[in-house]
């Protein structure tokens, strides 16, 4: 079991509720649902690393009082080929 298991698995849950987020959101929602929350290197890394997760674009915008430019996630849709 990885250490991020419980957090991958959040993230999976927070976008079915949401559809899309951003990285800043997912970040937020992690850090106030679990006590020991997360870095923002954690959430980027399980974003772009889990299969579950797809990039589907950026956004720029006002973040923690300065200007970014963050990804949208959202889950990764499964077409089946018959």
């Amino acid at each position: 079991m990885s250490k991020t298991s419980r957090l991958r698995n959040e993230v999976e849950i927070f976008l079915q509720e949401n559809e899309t987020a951003n990285t800043v959101e997912v970040f937020d929602h992690l850090n106030t649902r679990f006590k020991w929350g997360a870095t923002m290197n954690q959430v980027g890394n399980i974003l772009a690393k889990d299969n579950r997760f797809a990039k589907v674009g950026h956004v720029r915008g006002q973040f923690r009082g300065s200007v970014y430019t963050v990804c949208v996630w959202s889950l990764q849709t499964q077409i089946a080929v018959v």
